[in-house]
């Protein structure tokens, strides 16, 4: 008997892993303790207008069109276009897998939810986990972003404003790491330049620490309240990228366009991996399913919506970006990878222009700094819920109804992320949560089917197992191609820590995460037996 014991407790421990989540319990859930709904169609399409359009058309577009600075990484030239096309056709594989689950199990958590419903608890947690890669690490890269384009706007009024405004010093506006290579590039020691504490080097992103205490404070009065400063900040750049191409096309040269492909496939698809971070958002938008007023019928139209709206913003960009600035063959400005639009502008004397898409483009990144912030609490929010982390972060606003403890915990993990985190490493890591994601959700969307297909699909994705499969080759392959091509550090160190992130993950959920759970079921399982037995004894 003594041999037994061991695989059936091994056997045990599995079947706990892999239990699955029942929907309609997710559902009951949310309906018991659940967050208030105000979003409606309108609302959805400009939240993920708000989280797609940011830091991809105004600074990632010119690094996909022109490659990487370092030379890294090769450049799709004006085929960015086709990029663009690619990444969008990946996107929508997965934005009809994210529409199915989203009107069919409607509550907090997107791609968490539903990989606990399809896969069971493991797979949930690390879905989870990776998805706070995703919005956590991204609302940090975009916040550093945020005060890249602040510098860039306040260095035009540079007649007006104090020297020490315009120009501050390096360490007060940058992580340690991107300090430190800005000063060795002017050949400067930073000892001289960084200040410390007990001997530890000191610097602050002090404009993104203030950013991201305003999206804290937004978002902790609520949701429809974010969603109306989102939809302020996405008239203002949609207004300005109309401005761009508008007053641009008068400037085109044909001839800018030849060769059109200059680096081939090559440069496509390493494009069309960059230019996926330009997409990131509209998974966003599953994470606020419990907060929309019809679910079934808005979610698909907000998600494929607002992917159609961003995508042809997009082509029209990069055909107006490509024309007015060579991309290929020339040496390549240091202006095109940090501010595209505005540069390729005042290349052809339109600094008025310029100035306004400085302002576009600061608007852009604080609609997306919102929708990031939101989806990170969700996630954490629906995770809670589910025992993998304190009961506190369930607490909701008693005014408000807004998950408050967890909306400022994540702005407290923001500002300290901008202190240690390279802006590039960010970006890196994130694609890598998202795809990653988007690939499990599309295999989720095969397993519920087979497990479960009686039930009700208010939205359904067609062509099925076609498409998911579909949308699990086209992410997996640009996944893997960009780790075979890209050789930057940047590129390196990003999967390394996507490795350790995992690793990370799989250590807490063993020694918190699965624990927490059976002493959960526990309880739950002698109060159920309290329970028979006072009925027993009432019945005699």
């Amino acid at each position: 008997m003594a041999e037994n014991k061991f695989p059936t407790l091994f056997s045990n421990v599995i079947g706990k892993m892999i239990k699955r989540k029942n929907p309609d319990d997710a559902l009951a859930g949310a309906a018991k303790g659940g967050l208030e709904k105000t979003l409606g169609v309108w609302d959805l399409i400009i939240l993920g207008v708000g989280a797609i359009i940011g830091s991809g058309i105004f600074a990632v577009v010119g690094i996909a069109a022109a490659g990487s600075a370092d030379g890294s990484s090769p450049g799709a030239g004006p085929a960015l276009i086709v990029s663009m096309v690619i990444a969008a056709i990946a996107c929508v594989f997965s934005a009809l897998c994210y529409s199915e689950f989203a009107t069919m199990i409607p509550v907090a958590g997107g791609a968490y939810t539903y990989t606990f419903a399809t896969l069971g608890e493991f797979a949930a947690w690390i879905v989870g986990w990776i998805l706070m890669l995703e919005y956590a690490i991204g609302f940090i890269a975009v916040a550093c972003a945020w005060t890249n384009h602040f510098l860039q706007f306040i260095s035009g009024f540079s007649r007006f404003l104090p020297a020490w405004f315009v120009n501050p010093p390096v360490w007060l506006v940058n992580d340690f790491r991107s300090a430190v290579n800005s000063l060795n590039a002017q050949g400067i020691d930073y000892h001289s330049v960084i200040p410390s504490f007990a001997g530890i080097p000191f610097c602050i992103n002090l404009p993104a620490i203030v950013m991201i205490a305003i999206t804290t404070a937004i978002l902790i009065k609520g949701t429809k309240d974010s969603a109306k400063m989102a939809g302020i900040m996405v008239a203002v750049k949609l207004g300005v990228i109309a401005l761009f191409v508008l007053a641009g096309m008068f400037f085109v040269k044909p001839e800018n366009w030849t060769p059109f492909a200059p680096n081939g496939f090559e440069g496509v698809f390493m494009g069309a991996f960059i230019i996926f971070f330009a997409y990131i958002g509209f998974d966003a938008l599953a994470t606020a399913a419990e907060e929309c007023k019809n679910p079934q019928k808005d979610l698909p139209i907000g998600i494929l919506g607002s992917l159609v709206v961003t995508t042809v913003v997009y082509v029209l960009v990069a055909l107006v970006l490509t024309g007015l600035q060579p991309t290929s063959g020339v040496a390549i400005p240091e202006g095109i990878f940090r501010a595209p639009m505005a540069y390729a502008m005042s290349a052809v004397g339109q600094n008025w222009v310029a100035a306004l898409i400085s302002i576009g483009s600061l608007a852009g990144l604080t609609s997306v700094l919102l929708v990031m912030h939101m989806a990170a609490t969700r996630v954490l929010f629906a995770m809670s819920r589910d025992n993998f982390l304190p009961r506190v972060f369930q607490k909701i606003h008693p005014k408000f109804n807004t998950p408050a403890v967890l909306t400022v915990t994540v702005g407290v993990v923001g500002a300290l992320g901008t202190l240690i985190l390279d802006l590039n490493v960010a970006a890196a890591l994130c694609n890598f949560g998202t795809f990653t994601s988007f690939i499990i959700v599309c295999v989720a969307i095969l397993i519920l089917r087979k497990v479960d297909p009686d039930r009700e699909r208010p939205f359904k994705v067609p062509f099925c197992p076609w498409l998911p499969i579909m949308g699990i080759v086209c992410c997996g392959g640009l996944m893997a191609f960009s780790m075979v091509v890209s050789k930057g550090e940047a590129a390196v160190l990003s999967t390394e820590l996507f490795i350790v992130w995992v690793v990370m993950g799989c250590l807490i959920y063993s020694t918190y995460g699965y624990k927490k759970n059976r002493k959960v079921e526990a309880l739950a399982e002698k109060k159920e037996i309290a329970e028979k037995d006072e009925f027993e004894i009432s019945i005699k």
